[in-house]
């Protein structure tokens, strides 16, 4: 069922995430006409998103979130080609969990410039591009990973709270401009990017978040939204247990 305030068109990074194409379905169900894809692999999200929203036209583009200097080409091609964009969902990341000190420098800085560096550039070209044209909303998929440090992922996580806090701080630069900007911190997916981990509790699923997702888009007035939401509070409370406390809590997972 068409939705008048869902976009109609749509500008992915990062789009062959399981999150991403569930996402652009979800969308599609609501209206969604257009996107373009931009991944490493644009061929693998085409397919993904055809077999998933066999509605939506797709332009596949390659991109990689590192290489800085393409990211205000991307967002300009995008904006032209799709005449405007309505929407732009930042799904970029790579998981690294169970690494923590086992990650060494090189593998610090390619998590460090995929998941956090990178997008924040890509987001700040797009944001430019979309403030330009006074409307639209900016979705950055973050992490509740990104709440509090644990042993086992806190190169990870670390990623996350910055581009989480990033993204926060360009939603309120953004206020007046007509672009806003959503936040969302889902907890465990479970997805390609999980597979083979044990599912950590309040465990969803890439509809579930694309379900969140659309919601907070056409609400218009949610800015950060956790995922299931009862992990809200509940980090509200785990952001201030004592570390020790903390430690034993978080465990290995």
């Amino acid at each position: 069922m068409s939705d008048r305030r869902a976009p109609r068109s749509a500008l992915v990074l990062g789009a062959t995430s399981d999150i991403a194409v569930a996402c652009v379905a979800e969308f599609g169900r609501r209206g969604l006409q257009q996107a373009v894809l931009a991944a490493r692999d644009p061929a693998a999200a085409t397919d993904a998103v055809a077999a998933a929203a066999p509605d939506v036209r797709t332009t596949p583009r390659r991109w990689d979130a590192t290489e800085v200097s393409d990211h205000r080409a991307l967002a300009t091609e995008a904006h032209d080609h799709l005449g405007g964009i309505d929407l732009a969902l930042c799904a970029v990341g790579m998981l690294g969990h169970h690494a923590g000190r086992a990650m060494g420098p090189e593998q610090v800085d390619e998590m460090v410039r995929t998941n956090f560096a990178g997008p924040a550039a890509a987001l700040a070209a797009v944001a430019e591009v979309m403030a330009a044209d006074g409307r639209g909303t900016i979705v950055v998929l973050s992490s509740v990973a990104g709440q509090r440090a644990r042993r086992s992922n806190y190169v990870y996580g670390s990623s996350k709270a910055g581009l989480d806090v990033f993204a926060q701080g360009l939603g309120d630069a953004l206020v007046g401009t007509g672009v806003r900007v959503v936040v969302v911190r889902p907890g465990f997916v479970v997805s390609r990017m999980t597979e083979g981990l044990d599912p950590a509790p309040f465990a969803t699923d890439p509809p579930t978040v694309a379900r969140t997702v659309a919601g907070a888009v056409t609400a218009g007035h949610r800015e950060v939204v956790p995922v299931p939401v009862l992990l809200g509070p509940l980090f509200g409370v785990l952001r201030a247990a004592p570390r020790p406390l903390w430690r034993r809590i978080a465990g290995d997972r």
